[in-house]
């Protein structure tokens, strides 16, 4: 659907143009994987996962003493950390991951930020684990689930990429399907009487303040197109046990398989094993 066509369909039917708002929100897109991401997931151990409606896949690589969980972005899958789980064997790591509710090879259905943030707290007590790593939207799931449940201690969190915001994200796709600021409004008021939340209190940088990880990194690309390294900075700007890397030329997808950011990934956590 056009912007120009949504425009004005927002004027004469805006609770339409709220429902296809909505399912932009709550209905992943799946992309496919790369040659190299697929093979990585067929050398893995897989286990199907039962998570509410969802048969959640969950991945195992390695069997080391060390061990770490990676959580994907929106659209995204664990197929998309090849190239880090790669690094992370070399280090004889025990790395988990998984395909969000209706993400990669788990079932489909219409899902949300709050259903991803409650399966990502079932999973780190379920792998028990207490180094992350996360890319983009799993940045908001996973903080949130550490505020969520503060029992929950962790070590080491890298943030490859985070958004901060959640009424940012709603503003983004705002722009992007075109629809106007009274249909947005209607689309605020659908997501806070369906969820029991409010989105302006769903912020990343409030989160961090409050969570237990001893140590932090985020790691961010100046040029990210689809979220400003402002975002970034502002997380760790209100993050006591945060250090921030800024890089240039990897964009917001390529700094997952970058080897500089691999480099500085695996020096964040060797600087664990000595501390």
């Amino acid at each position: 659907m056009n912007q120009s066509l949504v425009k004005n369909l927002s004027r004469w039917f805006p609770r339409l143009v709220v429902s296809y708002a909505y399912k932009q929100l709550t209905n992943p897109q799946i992309r496919k994987l790369r040659a190299h991401e697929e093979e990585v997931l067929k050398k893995s151990k897989t286990e199907n996962f039962k998570f509410g409606t969802f048969d959640i896949k969950l991945y195992k690589w390695g069997t080391g003493d060390k061990k770490v969980m990676l959580i994907h972005g929106w659209e995204g899958q664990a197929g998309n950390f090849a190239d880090i789980v790669k690094r992370l064997l070399q280090e004889n790591y025990t790395i988990y991951s998984f395909d969000g509710p209706s993400h990669g090879y788990s079932s489909r259905g219409k899902t949300s930020l709050f259903e991803f943030t409650e399966l990502v707290a079932v999973l780190i007590r379920k792998f028990q684990v207490k180094t992350l790593i996360s890319h983009s939207f799993g940045g908001v799931a996973t903080t949130y689930a550490l505020f969520k449940n503060r029992d929950l201690s962790i070590d080491r969190y890298i943030l490859l990429t985070t958004p901060d915001r959640f009424i940012e994200r709603i503003e983004d796709i705002s722009q992007i399907v075109g629809i106007t600021a009274k249909v947005k409004d209607l689309l605020i008021e659908r997501l806070q009487m369906q969820t029991g939340e409010s989105v302006y209190q769903l912020n990343v940088s409030d989160f961090v303040s409050q969570i237990n990880v001893k140590k932090a990194l985020i790691i961010h690309d100046k040029r990210d197109k689809v979220i400003p390294i402002e975002r970034s900075r502002n997380v760790y700007s209100n993050w006591e046990a945060c250090r921030f890397m800024e890089v240039h030329g990897t964009g917001h997808f390529r700094i997952l398989r970058d080897s500089q950011v691999l480099n500085e990934v695996i020096s964040f956590l060797k600087a664990d094993d000595s501390s």
